[in-house]
């Protein structure tokens, strides 16, 4: 184990033993940090359901593709923690090297002392710490569940706040309805600051919008209302009252990421980096990267054991909304070049896997079910099996998926498959490292 690895395991013994969302744990270790939060440069705040990682990396590509420097903080981590902690430097910003990595972890357990505190919170004050010592011209910052009470609720006076589409998830941290989780992605709206809500259903965009408007956010822009993004003749064409961009289409595969392009410009323009030269815009579409979100893997160690001639795919969409935008990428790459679909799946016993695997109904010919590894939340290959089954698919158990995709080229298809590996980020990151292909 590295050094960085053994400290975070030390941290998951200081994780109290009921969690309760409240911001109270890191505000006390940030201020014995001396308040790292309150010196970083411009924040953009990032919350919602689905769609934050896209739409940060396609505001990370314009910024970068303009010459800024940007610090980014995601999560969950695929292969490496380090992924969570983007540096900004020029030229591009770098995952944070495992020397400046663990000198600030042990900062923060040093001035922690021992104290309860869960591994986000003091993993958070890590990032923050190191955003505010390291120069960059930008932070775009990931809530990590929820915003109200989230951890990374501590900016004071973001440059924006953006609340992504919002649908069911963890609700048993957030509530049972979207109306409730709306109210706690709400929570990152700051009076003063201008609030962007990305285009989603009625009753979560209602709910935003009074709260943006409650809290006295300085400019409220909604998607569909006050911007608006479509494909036009193999383009993007954005427009707001600001003007009109006709860009490339978005390298990241599927037309949700359409909205999270969309919502990206939107917040880039509505925290005063509308002047950005037209190319970053264009080269923030085509250059954007973001691992397990519709991933074509064609090469590496698992990509050579797929069928001569088919495609791989990789997603990490977890949910009934990411399980629904996802089949329907999986739709559209069959209408454009028809290919028998199989799917390999596992997911957490956290998750709904009936609702989110149901879209694939009428779409898979069949679904290997695996389980994760070093995983105890995750659902054994016989429960995804089960629940597929369930949703009406066709399923079989596979023992890996290197078994399943195995099996998957022993057997005979009328054309070379298309293969999709999901359910989990966490599966994800196994295929990633499984495969050769860790994120950069």
């Amino acid at each position: 184990m590295s050094t960085s690895d053994l400290l975070l395991a030390r941290f998951l013994a200081l994780h109290p033993k009921l969690i309760d969302l409240s911001l109270g744990r890191i505000l006390r270790l940030l201020e014995r940090l001396g308040d790292p939060q309150k010196k970083l440069p411009p924040v953009i705040h990032v919350a919602g359901t689905n769609g934050k990682g896209s739409t940060i990396a396609f505001m990370r590509a314009i910024l970068e593709a303009a010459g800024l420097c940007v610090h980014v903080y995601t999560s969950p981590h695929l292969v490496r923690f380090h992924e969570r902690i983007r540096l900004g430097r020029p030229g591009g910003g770098r995952f944070v090297d495992e020397a400046v990595l663990v000198e600030a972890l042990e900062r923060c357990e040093k001035a922690n002392a021992g104290d309860s505190i869960t591994f986000f919170e003091i993993t958070t004050s890590a990032a923050l710490l190191l955003f505010s010592e390291h120069k960059a011209d930008v932070v775009l910052l990931e809530v990590g569940l929820g915003g109200r009470y989230d951890t990374t609720n501590v900016i004071d006076h973001p440059a924006c706040t953006v609340v992504t589409p919002v649908s069911l998830d963890h609700s048993e941290y957030l509530g049972d309805t979207v109306t409730k989780i709306a109210g706690e992605k709400a929570g990152i709206f700051k009076r003063g600051a201008p609030a962007v809500i990305a285009p989603q259903e009625p009753e979560p965009t209602a709910v935003l919008e009074a709260a943006a408007e409650r809290v006295g956010a300085s400019k409220l822009l909604v998607g569909m209302q006050d911007f608006n993004v479509h494909e036009d003749g193999g383009r993007l064409v954005y427009e707001d009252a600001d003007g009109l961009l006709d860009l490339p289409l978005p390298r990241l595969a599927g037309r949700h990421q359409h909205i999270n392009a969309g919502t990206a410009i939107a917040a880039l323009r509505a925290a005063g980096y509308g002047g950005l030269p037209a190319t970053a815009f264009e080269r923030g579409m085509t250059e954007a990267e973001w691992p397990a979100r519709l991933q074509r893997l064609a090469r590496g160690r698992l990509a050579e054991l797929a069928p001569a001639g088919a495609e791989l795919w990789l997603d990490g969409g977890h949910n009934p909304d990411g399980g629904r935008v996802l089949a329907q990428a999986m739709a559209d790459l069959e209408e454009k070049n028809p290919a028998p679909l199989v799917m390999i799946a596992g997911l957490l016993a956290t998750k709904d896997a009936r609702a989110t695997l149901g879209h694939f109904k009428g779409l898979a010919q069949v679904l290997f079910a695996v389980s994760m590894q070093n995983q105890l939340a995750a659902r054994t290959a016989d429960e995804v099996a089960t629940l597929a089954r369930e949703a009406g698919l066709k399923a079989e158990v596979a023992g890996s998926v290197e078994q399943a995709l195995r099996e998957i080229a022993s057997r005979n298809w009328p054309a070379p498959p298309r293969i999709l590996i999901c359910g989990s980020l966490y599966l994800a990151g196994e295929v990633l490292a499984a495969n050769g292909t860790p994120p950069v």
